[in-house]
C-alpha cells in the first residue's frame, strides 16, 4: 500500500503534479519493488529550503533535497548481498523537501533541465530514506551510481520534460 502526499508550495516553476506523482509511484513500486510507502514530498523555494536547512540541519542558506526518514528500523534499510546486487527495504516511511529554485540553478550549471533535476532530488531523497548515506566518498559514489540507474530507467519511462507542462491544474495539492 503506497501513501503519497505531494504539496507544491513554490512558484517559481508551474508543475505537473500528476505527472511527479506517476514518476514517484514507479520509482517506489515497480523500479524500488517497496510494498510499503507513507511518503510526503514537499516542493518548495530557497527561502524556506534555508529555513528548514537552518533548523533541522544548522546549515546556512538552501540546499536542494532534505529527507526526514521515520522508520529509522533496522528492516528499512537497503543492503548490498555478496554479488553486489542491492536489496531495498519493504517499507518507507518519511518526508522529502526539494527546492525549486535549486533545481533550476542546478541545471544551468550542469547543463540539464530543472525537471531532470528535479527527478534526480526525488531519487537522491528516497535512496536516504531506504538507508543510502553520502557522507564518505565511498557511499556518495555508491549512492550517485544508483541514482543515475534509476534517473535513466525514469527517463526511458516518462519524458521529464513535461513535468513543465501544468495546465490548468498545475498547483493543485492532492493526496492520493
Amino acid at each position: 500500500m503506497t501513501e503519497l502526499v505531494l504539496r507544491n508550495r513554490q512558484r517559481t516553476r508551474p508543475l505537473n503534479s500528476p505527472l511527479l506523482r506517476r514518476i514517484t509511484r514507479v520509482l517506489l513500486t515497480d523500479l524500488l519493488s517497496l510494498e510499503r510507502c507513507d511518503l510526503a514530498i514537499h516542493l518548495v523555494a530557497a527561502p524556506e529550503m534555508a529555513r528548514l536547512n537552518q533548523r533541522f540541519l544548522d546549515h546556512a542558506g538552501s540546499t536542494d533535497v532534505i529527507t526526514f526518514d521515520y522508520a529509522g528500523e533496522p528492516d528499512s534499510m537497503a543492503v548490498r548481498d555478496g554479488g553486489g546486487s542491492v536489496h531495498f527495504p519493504k517499507k518507507l516511511h518519511g518526508e522529502i523537501f526539494i527546492c525549486i529554485d535549486d533545481a533550476v540553478k542546478q541545471a544551468r550549471q550542469f547543463r540539464t533541465t530543472w525537471q531532470s533535476e528535479l527527478v534526480r532530488y526525488l531519487i537522491h531523497g528516497v535512496l536516504h530514506a531506504v538507508g543510502y548515506g553520502d557522507l564518505t566518498p565511498a557511499d556518495r559514489g555508491v549512492m550517485k551510481r544508483e541514482e543515475n540507474r534509476l534517473l535513466r530507467m525514469l527517463s526511458r519511462q516518462f519524458s521529464l520534460r513535461h513535468l513543465a507542462n501544468a495546465g490548468p491544474r498545475r498547483l493543485a495539492n492532492r493526496k492520493s
